[in-house]
């Protein structure tokens, strides 16, 4: 195996042979879009004491935070995970501008003549506001060593950093009245509410995103 696949392969940033992902993505497009996203990349490290995020540039899908994770931690709970940090360091940004999905196909690639996806060091990150793609085909070697810095976060860290952005003091009204909608109305959208909701106590908010992992 070329070292840049087996990098890749251990941070569970391909699909296994069931098709999974366990890694998980937040991307964020638009103007201003590292100056956002990189409260997030600090936050996960000096606020919740877990490892860094790979840093990516992606094209129309602008810059990217890629999570890796123990081979423990299920789909759910990595999505609730980045949801939270969404909340936490990303609550003032369009919803349209974000978009949190499972890791799907890995930089390096090529999104179009000439544009190139990337991992890209945290020191260079800022250099790629105005176009989120690099123009040449980037060395693997290059693209491996980035990635070899990386770590998966622990299930234990991830368990407590789950709880440390919990909010302070969850509203009870507020949290009876998300669970109360009618889910006959639209259940993606119910379950969507739910897992959004950051008054709603986090095991519900884990089994409405595991609910949506299982529609079609």
């Amino acid at each position: 195996m070329h070292r840049l696949a087996s990098e890749l392969s251990r941070l569970g940033f391909t699909a296994a042979a069931d098709g999974s992902a366990p890694a998980c993505v937040l991307s964020l497009a638009g103007a201003a879009a590292w100056d956002a996203l990189s409260a997030a990349w600090k936050g996960v490290q000096a606020d919740l004491g877990l490892p860094a995020p790979g840093i990516a540039v992606a094209g129309d899908a602008g810059y990217q935070l890629w999570f890796a994770f123990d081979p423990s931690v299920d789909a759910a709970r990595a999505r609730a995970f980045v949801e939270a940090l969404r909340g936490r360091y990303l609550a003032q940004v369009p919803p349209a501008r974000v978009r949190i999905a499972p890791a799907g196909e890995p930089p390096p690639r090529e999104l179009a003549p000439g544009r190139w996806s990337a991992f890209v060091a945290p020191d260079l990150a800022a250099l790629f506001a105005e176009e989120t793609y690099i123009d040449l085909q980037p060395s693997e070697d290059a693209q491996a060593d980035l990635l070899s810095r990386l770590r998966c976060i622990p299930a234990a860290d991830l368990a407590r950093a789950l709880q440390e952005l919990q909010p302070v003091q969850a509203a009870p009204a507020q949290a009876s009245a998300a669970v109360a909608r009618d889910p006959s109305e639209d259940p993606r959208a119910f379950l969507l509410s739910v897992m959004n909701d950051a008054s709603v106590p986090l095991a519900l908010r884990i089994e409405a995103a595991k609910a949506l992992l299982r529609q079609p």
